[in-house]
């Protein structure tokens, strides 16, 4: 690895801008709704199964209120076949319920707010901040976390370690398009193999 790489920031980015393929989820874009359940959806499952189940729901259940209307079964029916479909169906409609009567029916705009509902995460709170409220933070997942450490930029065994070193290193002004950069170049090479010719090719290691 090339020890000045870890502060080359800027060239990482500008290779990974060049070669961006849209990532299916970010088509609702500034809904912080539909990115909140669609980002919840798609743990554990591929985006091309997560995209046409949201579809689905969102056809169904246009905004909160009417999700909040849904019982966990109908939900479960519209979700299949998400991974973990049945549990999320359950976080999803609990999830509804919290964001009415606690929110007013307004997706809360802050980390602990947003972790605090049924099945929200860290990295869920992150991209909903990220996408639907232009907040800066660094949702990392596992191409985020596999192609910073490729990169040296962080040296950690889980996405939890590499999201609070690259907070403590990564200049702010990075933060909100990290993920969006990082996850299609991911999806675009999915092995370890290509993914390093691609990063050899562009001098980025």
């Amino acid at each position: 690895m090339n020890p000045n790489n870890k502060v080359n920031y800027s060239k990482v980015f500008k290779v990974f801008e060049k070669y961006y393929l849209l990532v299916p989820l970010e088509i609702f874009g500034e809904n912080p709704y539909k990115t909140l359940i669609s980002t919840l959806m798609s743990a554990r499952t591929k985006d091309d199964t997560t995209l046409p189940a949201a579809k689905r729901l969102f056809k169904k259940a246009p905004d909160i209120k009417k999700l909040g209307q849904l019982s966990a079964i109908e939900i479960e029916k519209l979700i299949y076949p998400v991974g973990f479909y049945k549990v999320k169906a359950k976080h999803i409609k609990n999830l509804a319920a919290t964001v009415l009567e606690k929110f007013d029916g307004i997706i809360p705009r802050s980390q602990k707010e947003l972790t605090s509902l049924p099945g929200v995460g860290i990295k869920t709170a992150n991209l909903v901040l990220n996408r639907a409220f232009h907040i800066p933070a660094i949702a990392v997942d596992t191409h985020v976390h596999r192609i910073s450490n490729l990169l040296g930029w962080v040296h950690t065994k889980t996405p939890e370690e590499t999201g609070r070193e690259l907070i403590r290193t990564l200049p702010k002004k990075y933060w909100p398009s990290m993920n969006r950069l990082f996850v299609s170049i991911g999806r675009q090479f999915t092995t370890k193999r290509s993914l390093v010719e691609f990063l050899g090719k562009n001098n980025l290691i």
